[in-house]
């Protein structure tokens, strides 16, 4: 029944396949000479296909996985260099349908106190998070269409970029909002919103039934087919991802890239990003309820073999991980880390007064800190949305990334948004890592013009003008 260009569910994640995968994965883990074949495909930066990539995932080979380890830093700083991306989530409502037993939000908590943001309250948000320095949101909300239906989501979404503060603007809201119709997918496009993000959670069909007994999320074949309806509806930028821990491991790995394969497959355009979240504590969810549960280093060989995996795709850790666990991870394929985050419902304009947090954080920092901690790793912090902007999304962004040209643009525009953080929000030590930086990358810029050019719009920003882009 596998068939990748399929538009059924169980075909495009085949439960045959996956577990002809594992067990070829597993029986071929120590076949050093396909290995090292595997790893010389995928040093090419043309990816791997979901058989090839579990083999790695199965190896547990010390010097092997030091090999897959340094090409996922090559393949990262190929793709992508030393710039990380920050954003920030927002949360708009934890109105709840649905009774997904990892959630808090599940309808039958009684005691989660519920809430949706009026508009007003969504400005005070937003500019909380603008007088912070942030410029790309990820909207969250429950499933919930009385309580928040998407003509609210749409709403919100025209009221945050209508949000001027200061120097401060969202300039990119994805969106994470549960699955929905061609017809409301082709409304969000319009509304002018970056990415879709949706999670799998897992893809095991049965686990899945499990784990969402009632709700409209329970229906595993709408909600795995989701991604189909949004690119239909227009939406060329989806992001993937599954909740580690909900099941085994392996098997949504298999399931994940098959997921990218199809997309590639049937719209010529993979994942724009994928995430890669573990199950954390919550208002009612205890992760020791969950035996899969996988520790920091499978954790860490997941990202690196999906960098190796998927080379063209960016990666997504969030503030579920701490600052241990981020810092490793980051060099072996993230890309984009949120930042300062609050995954309660107001909760950037004041602490949570009631308890409606989605999941506890775990890596509480400030931004101004979290952008010192990346300068001080050598990274270049990033606020760029200039892709998004400039009509750079799906195949277009697709071919500059699979290309290795994506840089000539992320590269300058990393610095330019950062040049505008550090002149309107950075503390005094933080801007003077962050100017050394900039002094320090310049340089590097490859193409004469667009150093030159980047050189200009750097001084343009310290007589605050703002917004330049490539």
């Amino acid at each position: 029944m596998y068939n990748p260009k399929s538009k059924v569910a169980t075909e495009f994640i085949d439960d045959a396949e996956i577990q002809e995968t594992l067990a070829y994965a597993a029986a071929h883990k120590d076949d050093f000479a396909l290995i090292d074949q595997i790893l010389e495909k995928a040093a090419t930066l043309k990816g791997l296909s979901h058989r090839e990539a579990t083999v790695l995932l199965e190896c547990d080979d010390p010097v092997y996985l030091d090999k897959i380890y340094q090409l996922a830093m090559e393949i990262k700083q190929k793709n992508y260099g030393n710039r990380i991306v920050l954003f920030a989530p927002l949360y708009l409502s934890n109105y709840c349908v649905n009774e997904c037993r990892y959630c808090p939000y599940h309808h039958h908590n009684k005691h989660i106190a519920r809430k949706q943001l009026s508009q007003e309250e969504i400005v005070r948000e937003v500019v909380a998070l603008q007088d912070m320095g942030h410029k790309r949101l990820a909207l969250e909300t429950g499933e919930d269409p009385v309580n928040c239906p998407i003509e609210y989501v749409l709403e919100s979404i025209k009221t945050i970029y209508g949000i001027k503060h200061k120097n401060g603007a969202i300039r990119r809201v994805n969106v994470n909002i549960a699955a929905t119709t061609v017809e409301n997918y082709r409304r969000l496009k319009e509304a002018g919103i970056g990415t879709y993000i949706l999670f799998q959670e897992t893809y095991n069909k049965q686990a899945y039934e499990y784990l969402h007994p009632a709700g409209p999320k329970s229906n595993y074949a709408y909600h795995t087919e989701a991604m189909d309806r949004a690119m239909e509806g227009g939406i060329d930028d989806v992001g993937c991802g599954v909740l580690f821990g909900l099941n085994l491991y392996k098997y949504d790995f298999v399931g994940l890239l098959m997921h990218a394969e199809h997309l590639e497959a049937r719209f010529g355009v993979g994942p724009h990003t994928i995430s890669v979240p573990r199950v954390r504590p919550a208002d009612d969810i205890d992760p020791q309820n969950f035996s899969n549960a996988i520790s920091d280093e499978i954790f860490q060989k997941i990202v690196a073999v999906l960098r190796v995996a998927v080379p063209y795709t960016g990666m997504i850790i969030s503030t579920r991980e701490s600052q241990k666990t981020r810092e490793k991870v980051l060099h072996l394929g993230i890309s984009q880390i949120s930042g300062a985050s609050r995954t309660s419902v107001g909760g950037y304009v004041e602490p949570e007064k009631e308890n409606t947090s989605q999941f506890d954080v775990n890596d509480n920092r400030t931004l101004d800190e979290v952008i010192g901690w990346l300068l001080d790793l050598g990274y270049i912090p990033s606020f760029c949305t200039a892709c998004y902007r400039e009509g750079r999304t799906g195949d277009r962004f697709m071919r500059l990334v699979k290309t290795q040209q994506i840089g000539n643009c992320c590269q300058p525009n990393a610095l330019m948004t950062l040049k505008e953080y550090l002149i309107d929000y950075a503390g005094p030590e933080t801007r003077r890592r962050g100017e050394q930086m900039i002094l320090d990358t310049i340089p590097l810029i490859p193409n004469e013009k667009v150093r030159a050019l980047t050189v200009q719009h750097l001084a343009d920003i310290e007589n605050d003008q703002r917004d330049f882009r490539f």
